[in-house]
């Protein structure tokens, strides 16, 4: 395959023993006059033809100085031309016509190169020729002389952050199954040069973070993979979309490989984890999206997990608005909302979820109530963006004189009906909400993910679409696109789903891109509310492609929370939103959507 170092290693071969090198490239146009050579036309009539006349060709210098002809690409030439070379090789000689014969020197060697898997543009080589050569298979380098190979081109260490993830990501477009031809190591060379590129271009004397620089690494890996790799035809996706799989693996495979000790002279896939320590995110399996009757079935096993009384009771609020087994206790709990709504929505979503039934039904009603109550207290309708349209026979807005005069040609308009105005409508908007279940939302952070879902479906409109995925490592879609279900119904879904499990960011990104795909509208936003922090699957950064916008409003006041919420966000040219109050969520909503 191409990039495998065949002509650097045929050069350091010649220089090594003392012989030239003739390179010839291999085309249609390599006639056999151009291989062995020619008479000067202005000598021939000058001089006639005379031995000086004679112009060699690259094959003749080969055969006269014992050197190497390299053939590139043999599969390209002529019939005609392979037929020159079969006398040479069969018979150590060449005859030129008016010149004579001239013998080869016994150091004369032919080299041809071809590649067996490239099917366009090429010829079938005579079984003439094949007859008179030996065959050498070359194939890649392995992983650790691929990064010296790039360390030798670019001059940036081999056992960098820079050249394995380029490395990486490059072996591993050899074996993926939706692509014909993956990348040789010059996809890995122009990597690691764009990389350190772009790092002195926006962080002047900055090292490479991948985890910081993920936005740098996918503009670096695009630019140098997207057009060196083919993807099969029977794929639907596109060659960017592959080559950020590509990048999130081999970046997950340079994260695990810092708390793993490499196993000597052991060579490492991207994607696999060898020798010994913690698994890297997203091992053990990938996560599923799930609708329809899958959706219901997970909702309803959820509901099956309940809290005893015991478990509950640790909380002095609980004991306050639930005294006795099966009681809930409502003015207390209006009282503890006014002091504190945070901390009345936690109790009651805890209470929603009480092993005693009476209570538990109690505490859902109400629970779904407060959430509904509050988020359309705080309702304001999405005005989406505006956009200029046309419209004809209807009075109001603009006048657009010239499509009026065009309208009738070039009259004056008689009617109203024949009069095209321009006014100022807001386009079709669709909007997927994606609520993080994992098992770091705690029973706060449950009680802001109903909020959130009851606010942006009470928000949607004749012109706005909405849908609703919870997620942890699969993702379950409550409300499809385009489906509306009764606000309260999809806040108890989420009551009952509760938080537990790992976190697959990229799974729901991609969950909520079908969802916005059901729609025709004009504008497509994701609102992710999450603490923003994957355990498990692909760089979430990375799943963004397709969507306009993902907002993120982010649980969780922790640095590292932040940090990952902005870097989604602006992945995906969104904003990003820290709230920690069920109260305020509204409000960052409202101003997210507007």
């Amino acid at each position: 395959p191409p990039g495998t170092g065949k002509s650097t290693l045929l050069r350091t071969i010649a220089h090594a023993a003392g012989v030239s090198l003739h390179f010839v490239e291999g085309n249609a146009e390599l006639t056999p006059s151009r291989l062995v050579g020619y008479h000067d036309p202005a000598l021939v009539i000058r001089s006639g033809y005379q031995p000086d006349a004679f112009v060699p060709g690259p094959l003749v210098e080969a055969v006269q100085s014992g050197g190497l002809l390299y053939l590139e690409e043999l599969n390209r030439i002529p019939e005609e031309s392979l037929n020159v070379l079969i006398t040479a090789l069969a018979e150590g000689e060449v005859h030129v016509p008016r010149v004579g014969r001239i013998p080869a020197h016994p150091n004369f060697r032919l080299v041809a190169a071809m590649n067996p898997a490239d099917s366009i543009g090429t010829t079938r080589v005579a079984q003439a020729v094949y007859d008179r050569l030996c065959r050498l298979a070359v194939g890649y380098q392995d992983e650790p002389h691929e990064c010296e190979i790039v360390e030798a081109a670019t001059q940036v260490d081999a056992g960098s952050a820079t050249t394995m993830i380029s490395v990486l990501t490059v072996r591993g477009s050899r074996s993926h199954r939706e692509l014909r031809n993956g990348s040789s190591v010059r996809g890995a060379i122009d990597f690691a040069f764009l990389i350190e590129g772009l790092l002195q271009l926006r962080h002047p004397g900055k090292s490479l973070n991948p985890h910081d620089d993920t936005q740098l690494l996918v503009d670096a890996a695009t630019a140098a993979l997207s057009g060196r790799v083919r993807v099969d035809e029977g794929s639907d996706r596109t060659a960017e979309d592959i080559v950020a799989e590509l990048l999130s693996d081999a970046i997950s495979e340079w994260s695990r490989r810092q708390h793993t000790a490499p196993a000597a002279d052991t060579e490492t896939d991207p994607g696999k984890a060898n020798g010994s320590g913690p698994p890297p995110p997203g091992g053990g399996g990938r996560g599923r999206i799930l609708t329809g009757d899958e959706a219901r079935k997970a909702v309803t096993e959820a509901g099956r997990r309940t809290s005893g009384r015991n478990e509950l009771s640790r909380n002095d609020d609980f004991n306050k608005i639930s005294p006795d087994v099966g009681q809930l206790d409502q003015a207390a709990l209006e009282d503890m909302f006014e002091e504190s709504p945070d901390r009345a929505l936690e109790v009651l979503v805890s209470a929603a979820n009480a092993t005693d039934r009476t209570l538990r039904s109690v505490a859902r009603r109400l629970a779904v109530q407060l959430v509904v109550r509050v988020a359309r207290d705080n309702r304001k309708p999405i005005r989406g963006v505006q956009r200029l349209h046309a419209r004809t026979g209807e009075l109001g807005g603009d006048l657009d004189l010239d499509a009026t005069l065009a309208r009738t040609d070039g009259l004056l308009p008689v009617s109203s009906d024949e009069m095209v105005t321009r006014s100022w409508v807001a386009g079709r908007r669709a909007v997927c909400l994606l609520v993080d279940r994992s098992g770091s939302m705690n029973g706060h952070q449950v009680a802001m993910a109903a909020m959130g879902a009851a606010g942006v479906l009470l928000a949607g409109d004749d012109r706005t679409e909405t849908s609703v995925v919870a997620f942890n490592r699969d993702s379950i879609v409550l409300q499809h696109q385009g489906q509306p279900r009764n606000v309260g119904s999809v806040v108890d879904d989420l009551l009952t789903l509760r938080g537990k499990g790992e976190t697959d960011l990229s799974l729901a990104l991609q969950g909520a891109r079908k969802e916005l795909d059901r729609t025709h509208a004009r504008e497509r936003v994701v609102i992710l509310l999450s603490d923003a922090k994957h355990t498990a699957g692909q760089l979430p950064e990375l799943a963004v492609r397709g969507i306009d916008r993902v907002h993120v409003i982010g649980t969780s006041d922790d640095d590292e929370s932040q940090e990952r919420g902005r870097a989604i966000a602006s992945a995906a040219r969104g904003n990003y939103r820290c709230v920690t109050s069920v109260v305020d969520l509204p409000a960052a909503l409202n101003a997210l959507l507007n």
